[in-house]
């Protein structure tokens, strides 16, 4: 298990060493297999919003962006009506998933996941396989997956209403289409995400504060000033929604988009897109809990700060 080869790639979403993307035809037989959808989903759908679309202007306006993540330049960009999930995909709906179609996530099937040190379940530290290069606070740890976050010993009670996390891009594409829906093109998810504020750095305006967002506080990546001393994810609904009613679209949890990863001048890579930035962003090594920000990982790695939420196309009328 090894992490990104570059600096600030590592920090914000360790991979696996290899990487593994289910072609067409793999999509089919796995949708085969994961059966028809179950009628619990109409509360899912009811929890989306739906948003007009029409031009925005996407990217980073103020240059702050890292030049490898290819923010920029602003750009007008147009995107069609659509459905957003209001809140990250919880670890009761993903449950709900895992109940209904017996889905084992690429975590389970590779045997483990990427956990923040400070994260690790006591009992967990016999399985730990080793530390991230350039960003150590990441380990490797035998057994970690969405039901055992933090690796053996721990589990997910008490934070039902948590965005779920260790999901793979392949696994949320799984969930989505089982649930009826799809991840959201890169586009969609900013133009969400800025909840109608364009040429801002957060989806509440320009000014950063602690209380808008889940995001680390303290000297990171060794001590957190948290009440408690806290880490990681928080309630879905937790903070105020941005102006379309979506939370959480700045820090909490990186969310899987659609679109592979492309920085600008280069071909489309294996890598696909993550935006949101999470509860591990810092100023003092990554700033992209910004709405503009972007950056990327292989569809087969998972990571305790790593979830998603699903989006719908809007049939037109």
């Amino acid at each position: 298990m090894t992490g990104a080869d570059d600096h600030h790639g590592s920090c914000c979403a360790p991979a696996r060493g290899g990487t593994r993307e289910h072609g067409v035809a793999d999509s089919v037989t796995r949708l085969a297999v994961l059966g028809p959808r179950v009628e619990a989903l109409t509360a899912h759908d009811a929890a989306a919003v739906s948003l007009p679309g029409g031009e925005f202007r996407m990217g980073d306006a103020f240059g702050e962006g890292y030049p490898e993540d290819a923010e920029g330049p602003a750009r007008t960009v147009r995107v069609d009506p659509f459905r957003i999930d209001a809140t990250a995909v919880t670890n009761a709906r993903f449950a709900d998933f895992v109940r209904a179609t017996g889905y084992h996530t690429e975590a389970e099937r590779y045997g483990s996941s990427f956990v923040f040190h400070l994260r690790l379940h006591p009992r967990a530290r016999d399985t730990v396989l080793g530390a991230v290069a350039g960003a150590p606070w990441w380990l490797g740890v035998e057994g970690a997956h969405w039901s055992a976050p933090e690796g053996p010993g721990s589990d997910i009670h008490g934070r039902e209403d948590h965005p779920v996390v260790h999901v793979s891009y392949n696994d949320a594409f799984a969930y989505c289409a089982w649930a009826g829906a799809r991840l959201p093109t890169e586009a969609e998810w900013e133009y969400a995400a800025r909840g109608g504020l364009e040429g801002r750095r957060y989806p509440w305006g320009d000014d950063f504060a602690h209380d808008r967002l889940n995001t680390w506080q303290g000297d990171f990546p060794w001590v957190s000033t948290r009440p408690g001393g806290a880490t990681g994810t928080v309630p879905v609904d937790a903070y105020e929604p941005n102006g379309f009613g979506l939370y959480n679209t700045s820090g909490n949890v990186w969310e899987w988009c659609a679109d592979h990863f492309a920085a600008s001048g280069e071909e489309r890579g294996a890598h696909r897109v993550i935006r949101g930035g999470s509860y591990l962003c810092h100023a003092s090594y990554c700033n992209r809990y910004r709405v503009a920000a972007r950056s990327k990982n292989t569809p087969d790695s998972s990571t305790g700060h790593g979830g998603f939420r699903c989006a719908w196309d809007v049939k037109a009328t």
